[in-house]
């Protein structure tokens, strides 16, 4: 069978180092029988979380805008990738924003106790994490990380691999690392078969 996966692109540039990666995942993913459908966050257009609390007792967002078809593919998705640069030791603020928008699957699984995704579905879905930084330092990524753990906990899909990248501000082309490329591609594949249901590679 084939699988679903979402691939989030954070970085607001669509051809850049970040973008490269991702596009390598996707490929893995794809190769290995998957269904990808890769999102540019920065060229989504919504609002920040109101805190309307409409999704209290709701299993929607009141708030209209490009979110609202981003529920369904979630729900439905049976892995993702995130992939994004570091921007002052965290995620960039629209990527955040859009995390911050599945508000909807926290009260759906914390306040009223009932999370979107069955609990069959909850033990196959994973997510890879992708990201590269400018700065050469061992804590770059823990912010983000931390981030992205919490939101894959909201949306049962917890955090699985990762592919990460530091120093981009000496590197510069990401294309010179072809080690990183390659492990962006073969983190991809395995992703995609296990969300095609094929078990490790």
């Amino acid at each position: 069978m084939s699988g679903k996966i979402v691939a989030l692109l954070g970085s607001p540039l669509l051809e850049g180092n970040t973008a490269r990666l991702l596009d390598e995942a996707v490929r893995g993913a794809g190769d290995a029988g998957c269904e990808v459908e890769k999102i540019a966050v920065a060229r989504l257009n919504f609002r920040p979380c109101m805190e309307i609390f409409y999704c209290v007792e709701n299993e929607t967002c009141r708030i209209r805008d490009d979110m609202t078809g981003m529920y369904d593919k979630f729900r439905e998705m049976d892995g993702l990738i995130v992939a994004t640069p570091i921007m002052t030791m965290g995620i960039p603020g629209k990527l955040k924003s859009f995390m911050d928008r599945f508000q909807v699957f926290y009260m759906a699984k914390y306040h009223r106790g009932r999370s979107f995704i069955p609990p069959e579905r909850r033990k196959a879905r994973r997510m890879l994490f992708i990201s590269i930084s400018g700065m050469n330092r061992p804590d770059v990524f823990e912010g983000a990380k931390m981030t992205v753990k919490a939101f894959g906990r909201i949306i049962d899909c917890p955090y699985w691999g990762e592919v990460l990248q530091n120093d981009m501000d000496t590197i510069r082309d990401i294309r010179t690392r072809p080690e990183v490329m390659e492990a962006a591609y073969r983190k991809g594949c395995e992703l995609g078969r296990l969300a095609a249901g094929g078990g490790p590679p």
